[in-house]
């Protein structure tokens, strides 16, 4: 046990100038003075991903002393490591004068998030933009997010940042860069979207020393003479951002007596690192008896997609709607939004100030180096001392597959109890969100280079839903999201989700257990692969050997053709995702019969015989009572308090329909019990 597990600061009163806490920033950074500032806007339609043509321009690195430099700050790398900060940085010095009849473009990024170190001049329309690696480091370049003013409506123009290090990246796959227009906002109330064609990935000129160079060009058109614009890797969210949606919570008087913000620690450059405790009052001793589900987001900062995964999930948790009621009654949330607000403030797109990856850093116990990292630890070990955790997730971003997917762990021979199994959440999920999440894209395999990362040492630490979730920075291949991007409806929708996910996770019912029972398929399904002599590995292959920037990847189909394997349909991640189809519709007639079985007087007494059959059945399967309950009243699912129905004496007939339908569902059933009590069921009602 490591001593001195502190609780987390309670949170300091509000500024006057409405923000909870100022920024810092490295001494040596410039910093602009204008607050940079994009509205909430979605597309009316998803946005398709670029179709290549096979004629796209692949431009040569310009090396130095061709072409015009610019714009250039390599002030920020000057030191070689961080030093002190200071609260709105440097004052920046003036990068090009301009003057009438000029049209250059004027670009900057030295402002939150920003990101862009050189740009030259190739020609009127063309430009070649070098990004800034990590502070503190000599590589890691993914993220980019400038400005750009000065501009010409209609004209053909070209970048091409010439200095990313992955030979692979979703660009290669119809991924299109983001342009957002403040004369668009101004006047038709149009943020952030799509824009690009010709565009291509490719291996340039401009290695040295056996670094390979690969570049990103696209061409495109300004919508606007003299408009300011700006180019991101993926949606903006900084830690501004971060804290004017805390302001908001902290002054609803609702919402601030069940989620309480407070201070987990300081970073490096001593920025405020939030946790948010969110939980409904609780009477007595019942707060010891809910479980704890943990939430963190933005260990790496350039994966924003992750915080609005995380904000669609708080604005649901948060919410007056029933489940977020029966979330906040039978859980405690432990959410820290933002691991890593150094980063996202400098606009590193991997690492913190100390020049690391912060997500190999969980066994570290150098707490000077990686407070966030210590102090999320340990936060979790004071809760683990206090009540269970039920689950553990870290959001992440992902930059070479699309799709959202989870990572989990598993030992070889896992708990008997469904709720213990790894793969049982992530399969609901899927149910609930088809065409955003793949189960078949889920890994739950623990390799060694993964060991520093918070999913495993959470694992370790015995907690058995332990897993990080990957959001495609692209979009989905799945259903009628198919070759479209994800906007920040999408990636909050998932938060949503995560929540309904959680929800039929806990409160067991039909759907449960039939996941359950595709699990069990699945399950022979792999055992009959491996005995047709298929390693086992290519059904939950971790490719973290392979070259990844977030987390484990690959492709199931892929492997197969490479491994030069012969197998039938049936044995392919194909098949997985019929059986998953199938087993949808089973869900769904499954749900017609409860309605009609129902709607008239003899199907609802022959259900009624049948809820008691089981009532009694679960009692046998679960005596202790360490279930849940709830009510089915017109095919929705509410939790009640306590295991056991009340005395009848002074009920009212509607409440005694209700007790009627009380149905105890222990999450330790069997997949073949539960079967069994569910045709009981279904042939009494089906008349």
């Amino acid at each position: 046990m490591v001593p001195h597990l502190h609780a987390p600061q309670n949170l300091p009163g509000l500024s006057s100038a409405g923000q909870l806490s100022l920024v810092h920033w490295p001494h040596q950074c410039e910093v602009i003075r204008d607050r940079i500032e994009h509205i909430d806007w979605t597309p009316p339609r998803p946005e398709p991903l670029y179709t290549p043509m096979g004629l796209e321009m692949k431009p040569s690195y310009q090396p130095a002393g061709e072409g015009t430099v610019i714009y250039l700050t390599e002030e920020a790398n000057k030191d070689s490591g961080f030093v002190y900060s200071q609260v709105r940085g440097l004052s920046p010095s003036k990068q090009i004068l301009h003057q009438n009849g000029d049209n250059t473009l004027i670009f900057e990024a030295r402002f939150e998030s920003g990101n862009l170190q050189k740009v030259v001049k190739v020609n009127e329309f063309e430009y070649q933009l070098t990004l800034r690696t990590d502070l503190y480091t000599s590589k890691y370049t993914q993220w980019y997010y400038f400005q750009v003013s000065n501009t010409q409506a209609g004209m053909p123009y070209r970048f091409t940042i010439v200095n990313f290090t992955k030979p692979d990246s979703l660009y290669k796959r119809g991924m299109r860069p983001l342009l957002y227009s403040e004369a668009d906002a101004k006047k038709h109330n149009v943020g952030w979207r799509r824009t690009g064609n010709e565009i291509k990935y490719y291996r340039n000129n401009a290695g040295q020393g056996g670094q390979q160079y690969f570049s990103l060009t696209w061409t495109f058109q300004f919508p606007h003479n003299r408009d300011t614009c700006y180019f991101a890797h993926c949606y903006p969210y900084t830690y501004s951002n971060l804290q004017e949606y805390l302001v908001a919570i902290s002054k609803d008087p609702v919402k601030s007596k069940f989620c309480k913000i407070h201070i987990l620690c300081h970073s490096l450059a001593r920025n405020i690192v939030y946790v948010l405790t969110i939980t409904n009052p609780h009477e007595g001793d019942k707060d010891t008896k809910r479980k704890a589900v943990i939430l963190t987001a933005r260990v790496h900062p350039g994966e924003t997609n992750t915080s609005w995964i995380m904000k669609g999930f708080l604005d649901y948790i948060l919410g007056n709607s029933g489940n977020a009621q029966v979330l906040r009654d039978n859980f405690v949330f432990k959410v820290v939004p933002m691991l890593n607000p150094d980063g996202v403030i400098v606009g590193n797109h991997r690492c913190s100030l100390a020049g690391q990856d912060l997500n190999r850093k969980y066994k570290s116990n150098l707490k000077e180096f990686y407070p966030s990292i210590w102090y999320t630890r340990n936060m979790i070990k004071r809760v683990m001392e206090e009540r269970d955790i039920l689950l553990y997730c870290d959001f992440h971003g992902h930059n070479r597959k699309k799709n959202v997917f989870v990572y989990g762990c598993e030992r070889k021979q896992q708990a008997k109890a469904p709720n213990l199994h790894p793969r049982v959440f992530p399969l609901l999920l899927s149910k609930i969100c088809p065409d955003k999440f793949s189960f078949p894209d889920c890994r739950f395999r623990v390799q060694k280079s993964k060991e520093g990362t918070g999913r495993v040492v959470m694992w370790k630490m015995g907690i058995s839903n332990s897993y990080t979730l990957e959001a495609s920075i692209c979009g989905s291949k799945l259903g009628q999201r198919r070759s479209t991007h994800f906007n920040t409806k999408d990636l909050e929708s998932v938060g949503h989700h995560f929540c309904d996910a959680l929800l039929d996770y806990c409160v067991p019912n039909m759907k449960y257990y039939l996941c359950l029972k595709e699990h069990e398929e699945m399950v022979k399904q792999q055992a009959k692969v491996n005995s047709e002599g298929l390693n086992s590995d290519v059904l939950d292959r971790d490719s973290s050997t392979q070259t990844s920037n977030s987390s484990d990847s690959c492709d199931l189909v892929a492997h197969q053709l490479k491994l030069g394997t012969k197998i039938k349909t049936k044995t392919s991640g194909e098949h997985i995702h019929r059986i998953a189809k199938d087993r949808s519709r089973e869900s769904k007639n499954v749900s017609f019969k409860m309605e009609v079985s129902t709607s008239t007087s003899l199907g609802q007494e022959q259900t009624t015989q049948g809820i008691e059959t089981l009532h009694k059945i679960f009692q046998e399967l679960d005596p202790v009572g360490r279930e849940m309950c709830y009510a089915s009243e017109r095919g929705g699912v509410r939790p009640v308090s306590g295991c056991h129905p009340p005395k009848m004496e002074s009920r009212s007939r509607e409440k005694e329909e209700k007790i009627h339908h009380r149905v105890k569902l222990p999450i330790t059933a069997s997949v073949k019990q539960v079967g069994e009590c569910f045709r009981f069921w279904f042939s009494g009602s089906e008349n």
